[in-house]
């Protein structure tokens, strides 16, 4: 396995690519046509163009990926997050046309690629699981429909079965809202994912978004490398987030791990990947909500605290490597690590996206103690109005939650980002929050907080 495609682009490609190096493989960027320049594509040892600037006919598109492997003669393929990363499709195509395919089972990506279908899996592997209904299809009655939505109560949550990240989820607090939230969720699942089923599910009304990294060996056994808090959120997009905090009991953390090493085991998961757990304050219960089969945007704050390159442990074990030896030592968690996202964005126009040209960027100094930073992007760098308009991925890490803030705010003073806007007003406004200082956030930390973060900004979404 000596050269690797990276079917990705930004910050995610770059940092693959490093590990990559590291190793001693060769890479491969794909690009867009206005992705020409773009940083990982200097960074790679070879470049293949992709027919358009459009996702479908670029980043998602299986044939011309497949296309550029051939071309470049590569070994194996490597999806990131995002685009095709969670598609058992894709990850078929790789390995039937001949190529390593960097990642779990096809059949497990696909299984728990659909929610419904992954929240009967975690609930045979004895994992808890919210109240909710089975799918929801476009033609089913809407007699069954408010049935379940009576059933699980509200307020609840109706959310696509197909994807991740929270895209097109919404809050109905009463059952006249309920049928057209989910027509609505229906045609946005529709047109995001190919795929409008959708299902509903309790909603917690002071919850915090726990999640856990996990690696499995492929062979009914696996770890966990602790959990990550990601409860700052807007838009159930993720903001902040950080490794777990003293706030949270330790002996409720060491079920939710075990618990979401019950399903690597059930699964005979191979891999890295991300199970996500709801955990309600108020009675310290945990609930399934999904698991990721890939690598997670967050995943630096797991490294941070381990010392462990988990890009690196999909690689050698992609090659062949047993990976279960070697991690012989016990995973240990090392102090506090946090992550900002600095977006392109508008966070005072309902956090729109400020595509443009940037003319001058300053990011923190990555050689500086428990500091990291991710990036695609740099001076002269196009933020396009066809992806996500990440910036960078600032880290930092310290002894204690209170050291790792406080090299967090440092870092945030050194970014300099002229020619669009960012939402670095807001992630400043984040770290020196009462709330968030104390620890005591939750996954409406943004909607209540808002006029203390930002008093100018009206709504957030």
């Amino acid at each position: 396995m000596a050269r690797v495609l990276i079917a990705n682009r930004g910050e995610i490609a770059c940092r693959i690519m490093r590990s990559c190096h590291d190793l001693g493989m060769e890479t491969i960027a794909v690009h867009s046509p206005i992705d020409a320049s773009a940083l990982h594509v200097k960074m790679a040892d070879y470049a293949v163009e992709l027919p358009s600037n459009r996702v479908r006919m670029s980043y998602a598109n299986v044939q011309a990926l497949l296309l550029a492997a051939e071309q470049s003669d590569a070994d194996a393929i490597h999806p990131g997050y995002g685009f095709l990363s969670e598609s058992a499709e894709f990850a078929r195509a790789v390995i039937s046309a001949g190529y390593k395919w960097v990642g779990p089972d096809p059949d497990i990506i696909g299984a728990m690629g659909d929610k419904n279908r992954a929240r009967a899996i975690a609930e045979h592997a004895g994992v808890p699981v919210l109240r909710g209904s089975g799918a929801i299809e476009q033609n089913t009655p809407d007699t069954y429909i408010l049935e379940q939505a009576s059933q699980t109560g509200f307020p609840l949550l109706v959310k696509a079965a197909a994807g991740g990240g929270g895209m097109g989820m919404q809050l109905v607090d009463n059952e006249t809202e309920l049928l057209e939230a989910i027509a609505s969720v229906q045609a946005h699942a529709g047109r995001l994912y190919g795929d409008p089923c959708v299902f509903i599910e309790k909603y917690v009304k002071r919850a915090r978004h726990i999640e856990v990294q996990i690696f499995g060996f492929g062979n009914g056994d696996g770890i966990h490398l602790f959990g990550r808090e990601c409860s700052i959120q807007r838009r159930y997009q993720k903001v902040v987030e950080e490794s777990i905090g003293k706030h949270l009991p330790a002996e409720r953390m060491d079920q939710i791990y075990e618990a979401a090493l019950l399903l690597v085991r059930a699964q005979g998961y191979r891999g890295a990947g991300t199970i996500e757990f709801l955990y309600d304050d108020a009675t310290e219960a945990y609930y399934f909500l999904e698991m990721n089969t890939r690598i997670q945007v967050e995943h630096p704050v797991s490294e941070m605290i381990t010392g462990l390159d988990i890009v690196a442990l999909q690689l050698k074990q992609t090659m062949g490597e047993p990976v279960s030896l070697l991690l012989k030592e016990p995973i240990k968690a090392q102090g506090h690590a946090i992550e900002c996202r600095l977006y392109a964005e508008v966070p005072r126009a309902g956090f729109r996206p400020c595509p443009g040209v940037i003319t001058g960027l300053r990011l923190p100094d990555a050689s500086a103690e428990g500091v990291r930073v991710d990036s695609g992007i740099e001076s002269g760098s196009t933020i396009s109005p066809f992806y996500d308009p990440m910036i960078a991925k600032i880290i930092t890490w310290g002894s204690s939650r209170h050291e790792a803030r406080q090299r967090m705010l440092e870092a945030l003073a050194e970014v300099d980002v002229t020619g669009v806007e960012t939402n670095l007003e807001l992630l400043i406004a984040i770290l020196v929050n009462p709330s968030f200082v104390k620890g005591a956030t939750h996954t409406r930390f943004m909607e209540q907080e808002i006029q203390n973060l930002l008093p100018t900004l009206a709504t957030v979404a």
